[in-house]
């Protein structure tokens, strides 16, 4: 099953992950933001920990990459989305936090429009039962659809539910 029943532990495993990451750049100004559906309490989600680290000063990318690289992490480009970039785990054991807990990884200076659409999305949802409940539904649909198939499942997600979420953002602008 790809979707998980909400479980506290996510935040748990956030806060471990989070302070790895800490630890790995200390002495650099940044924050650290749990988003993605791991982030809102009674959501269905599928098991992995979505992490943006927000940075404030735009020559501070390439000190924290290198530091994250110390960390066990490797560059993966931005995929396609400006202001973003992605760090994946090499996939040699190195830590044992970050290498047993599955988890997405991204940089994102702070004016970031992704990293904006993570936060405005997730506030809204843990704001509004009735959202949360709506997007849900429409994941489960989606995993069915996809047969429970990991890479169907992220296409058709892509596909389907980016106009609800930009909906759902739009509103919590609005509201601000």
């Amino acid at each position: 099953m790809l979707l998980k029943k909400y479980t506290s532990t996510w935040i748990k495993d956030f806060e471990m992950i989070k302070g790895e990451i800490e630890n790995g750049l200390l002495g650099m100004d940044f924050t650290i933001e749990h988003v993605g559906s791991t982030s809102v309490p009674e959501l269905d989600a599928k098991p992995i920990i979505d992490i943006d680290i927000v940075f404030f000063n735009r020559q501070d990318f390439e000190v924290i990459k290198y530091l994250l690289e110390k960390l066990g992490y490797y560059h993966n480009g931005n995929q396609g989305i400006e202001n973003r970039e992605v760090f994946k785990r090499y996939g040699q054991s190195t830590n044992n936090i970050l290498d047993s807990i599955a988890h997405h990884l991204y940089v994102c200076p702070k004016d970031s429009k992704a990293l904006e659409r993570h936060i405005l999305s997730r506030n809204y949802l843990r704001k509004n039962e009735w959202a949360r409940i709506k997007y849900q539904e429409m994941k489960y649909e989606i995993a069915l659809t996809a047969n429970q198939d990991r890479k169907k499942y992220a296409e058709l997600k892509e596909q389907n539910i980016n106009v609800f979420i930009d909906s759902i953002v739009e509103k919590e602008k609005s509201s601000l």
